[in-house]
């Protein structure tokens, strides 16, 4: 019924930017907040930035100044602008969204399938 699509991972070295892009489709009614989550190996999956309806963004610290994150909302459409990437920011990034279904009650979890983002030093 919903799926998220991500876009714009790759490599990159040290110093450099990538934006990476997520839309949802779908029969959806309504999303609360869509985010960006990443999980390097070894690692648990952690939150890199959210924005809330009518709600000023969150960011993990680690990103804080380096990475921008916007929402287009007539296009049910997530970005992550990331400058100055560092090795450590390597990882798969996942899209993620709480959406309202048209037809049913609540707000629904959903995840996008991943995608890399490598920098080289």
């Amino acid at each position: 019924q919903v799926q998220l699509v991500e876009s714009g991972g790759g490599l990159v070295q040290a110093g450099g930017s990538l934006r990476l892009s997520c839309v949802a489709s779908g029969t959806i009614s309504r999303i609360n907040h869509m985010g960006w989550y990443r999980q390097a190996p070894g690692k648990q999956r952690e939150l890199v930035a959210v924005k809330s309806s009518g709600a000023n963004p969150n960011y993990a610290d680690s990103v804080k100044g380096r990475f921008t994150i916007s929402r287009d909302n007539a296009k049910n459409t997530v970005h992550l602008q990331m400058f100055s990437l560092k090795p450590e920011d390597t990882a798969v990034y996942y899209c993620n969204a709480a959406i309202g279904i048209t037809g049913r009650t609540g707000l629904f979890d959903y995840w996008g399938q991943g995608t890399q983002v490598t920098v080289s030093s």
